[in-house]
């Protein structure tokens, strides 16, 4: 019996090791997105540090200033430089909307595994990424950069755990039937690591921030967020109303769980998340086009 365990055990070991080299299939960080990265994580980066970074990738900057100038910002001026768009929109905005144009490759393919069809999982990420930034900014937050960027790149885990999922669904369904359990729980009994821990261990791998691996580990669980950190919950919630207006409900939205508490937690009354969708559901054709400018 003890043997058996051990052999199981090591078995489900050795599956979760060759699950997590599957990163190395992923399009890494550039060298330009991991000095990105390091302006979004340092709250004393300065406009010249970004403008000296992005300056020197023609296709960076041409893909910022499209979406810069996208309906969804609606700027009555056009945007010509890099210099420009950080007067119009700061430092913190324009970092993370490089990132956002230069991030959607690991994201453009169908996750059969989760009934996501092409396209749509970055869809997700992008609405997801623009609602997270919207509840921060409404919060008065002081790292809304990070906070954007980790929702936009939370769910990368699935990317890789497509496939198992896709094999394992009947098993995983029949747990979240049979157990109450939630869609990511149930993929860490069926297969071992679920999406959002695989995605924590990519953003270790690619030397993201330690403040953000812990976002992308725990963006199922506001609940482990320390008290006074509001990123969790604001990336949680903004899940959660993506979900509401049918935004990447895929196989696992629909076993995402809403926790009154979290509203509570971050001062949002019914009436607020209300404003909140519809002002998002207004933009949704400016949204769309943000998608496509930024997926390439």
């Amino acid at each position: 019996m003890v043997k058996d365990i051990r052999r199981r055990d090591e078995e489900n070991m050795k599956e979760i090791e060759k699950i997590i080299k599957e990163i190395d299939r992923l399009k890494p960080v550039s060298y330009i997105r991991d000095k990105i990265m390091e302006i979004i994580s340092n709250p004393d980066s300065s406009l010249a540090e970004l403008v000296g970074i992005v300056k020197y990738d023609q296709g960076m900057t041409a893909n910022l200033l499209r979406i810069c100038n996208s309906a969804y910002f609606g700027l009555a001026k056009k945007i010509t430089s890099v210099k420009q768009a950080v007067a119009y929109l700061g430092i913190d905005k324009v970092a993370s909307l490089a990132m956002m144009g230069n991030s959607a490759d690991n994201f453009r393919e169908a996750q059969a595994g989760y009934d996501l069809t092409e396209g749509e999982l970055w869809r997700y990420s992008v609405s997801s990424a623009l609602m997270a930034q919207d509840l921060a900014e409404k919060r008065n937050l002081n790292n809304i950069s990070l906070i954007f960027t980790s929702a936009l790149l939370k769910d990368i885990g699935k990317v890789i755990l497509n496939t198992y999922v896709k094999d394992s669904f009947e098993a995983i369904n029949k747990a979240v039937q049979s157990k109450g359990i939630t869609f990511i729980d149930a993929e860490k009994e069926v297969i071992g690591i679920d999406h959002a821990e695989l995605g924590a261990r990519v953003a270790e791998q690619w030397n993201f921030s330690p403040v953000m691996v812990n976002i992308i580990r725990n963006h199922h669980h506001p609940e482990k967020a320390l008290p006074g950190d509001l990123s969790i919950p604001i990336v949680y919630m903004a899940d959660c109303i993506c979900m509401m207006m049918g935004m990447g409900v895929g196989s696992d939205g629909l076993a995402y769980r809403h926790y009154q508490d979290i509203v509570d937690r971050l001062h949002f009354s019914d009436i607020d998340i209300q404003k909140t969708i519809a002002g998002f559901s207004g933009k949704l054709e400016d949204i769309e086009e943000l998608v496509s400018i930024s997926g390439g």
